[in-house]
């Protein structure tokens, strides 16, 4: 993360690399391609490696953040390649099906993985909130519930979990914007650790006892 002070204006710029991992069709990139460019295609190539894009966020009247957003391959195949763009992450979403539980089950070994790499020398795990994709399909084809993830989010110490849509654009906005505010919050040392935060579908953080 990079800090710049404007000389007449005192603007201040930051930057923040965020990671987007998980398995392969839970669709990420959909989610990026939402989040910066509000389109949504059906089909989207795998992802070789890694993809890059980047979003300006006007934060305030003084404050312009912008997110580099690197969209990892969920491929086993490329796991020795992609874990090297891991390095100087500043937060990071999983994102999984929810109409197929093995990628939520598997959202927990990306999750260990991406923390053996990136914790920080003091022990402090990067800002991460768990993205439950898909939420637009009906109830009748979901295979996880609020309860269950609100069970592993507390149990693999997420930063929060959130119902989200890349198709519809439901909550994607919301899980940057969540994840932001965690990453600055972090950088700004309003606590020693990062808060614990619960990210549901209406998308009003609740924060939790610390």
């Amino acid at each position: 993360m990079t800090e710049m002070h404007g000389t007449s204006t005192r603007s201040t710029e930051k930057v923040f690399k965020v990671l987007i991992v998980g398995d392969p069709s839970v669709g990420k990139t959909s989610f990026v391609q939402r989040y910066v460019y509000n389109t949504f295609n059906r089909h989207y190539k795998g992802t070789v490696g890694v993809d890059f894009a980047l979003k300006v966020l006007h934060w305030a009247d003084s404050m312009t953040v912008k997110l580099q957003l690197w969209d990892i391959a969920g491929q086993e195949k490329f796991s020795w390649m992609t874990r090297v763009y891991y390095k100087d992450s500043d937060g990071y979403l999983i994102l999984f099906d929810l109409s197929n539980k093995n990628t939520l089950t598997n959202a927990i070994k990306w999750k260990t993985d991406v923390d053996s790499l990136c914790t920080r020398s003091d022990g402090r795990k990067l800002p991460c909130i768990l993205v439950a994709n898909k939420c637009d399909i009906p109830d009748s084809e979901k295979q996880v519930t609020r309860e269950e993830l609100e069970e592993i989010s507390n149990q693999y110490q997420f930063s929060g979990w959130m119902e989200a849509s890349a198709k519809e654009g439901t909550m994607v906005n919301e899980s940057l914007r969540s994840l932001t505010t965690l990453m600055l919050l972090e950088q700004r040392n309003y606590r020693e650790t990062s808060p614990n935060i619960t990210l549901v579908a209406s998308g009003t953080p609740t924060r939790k006892c610390c």
